[in-house]
């Protein structure tokens, strides 16, 4: 909860700051690298760029060489077990040189994919991004859980705190690309 309302906090000033000193200071906290890619990708994938945008920001915060602890690669961060599932859900032949995921086209055009399926498969954003930070399968057996959906469509509660800190900083990031960039 600390670090939920330290990100609100920390939103609320930027944008206070905006509002006061310009976008200058604001779009330096909240940079908007590859702009070019994520408008064709988002698009190429029916996303809003901003999400596009704020999934980046709060994965890698815009460093194509971010690795995880995980595994997990690049800017949208992804791991080499999605990369291939992606390959080969696109029919495309796998790629055996994991350094591709550093290349900033090439994870944000997976990136940008994976995240399309998920829309397509949950429906609800809250519920598409806790698949994207958490996996498909967890958020599904969350899905069939009582104490986290009613309806099996939407989550009610998201019983990951880190998984939920993820959501709810994409929505707030969201909100500043939209504000700052107009996307």
């Amino acid at each position: 909860m600390k670090k939920i309302r330290k990100v609100l906090l920390t939103v609320l000033i930027l944008l206070l700051i905006a509002a006061l000193c310009g976008f200058f200071l604001a779009r330096r906290y909240l940079p908007l690298r590859h702009g070019e890619l994520i408008d064709r990708y988002a698009a190429e994938y029916d996303l809003p760029a901003s999400l596009v945008a704020a999934v980046i920001r709060t994965e890698s915060s815009f460093r194509a060489d971010a690795k995880s602890r995980k595994g997990a690669m690049g800017l949208m961060q992804l791991t080499p077990e999605t990369f291939w599932w992606l390959q080969f859900k696109l029919r495309e032949p796998e790629e055996p040189n994991l350094d591709v995921l550093y290349d900033p086209e090439t994870n944000i055009r997976y990136g940008c994919y994976n995240l399309a399926l998920l829309f397509n498969e949950f429906e609800d954003e809250r519920t598409a991004l806790a698949a994207y930070n958490a996996g498909r399968s967890r958020v599904r057996g969350w899905l069939a859980d009582s104490r986290y959906s009613d309806d099996g469509v939407t989550l009610k509660r998201i019983p990951y705190p880190e998984t939920d800190r993820y959501v709810r900083k994409i929505s707030l990031y969201r909100l500043c690309y939209r504000i700052l960039y107009r996307l």
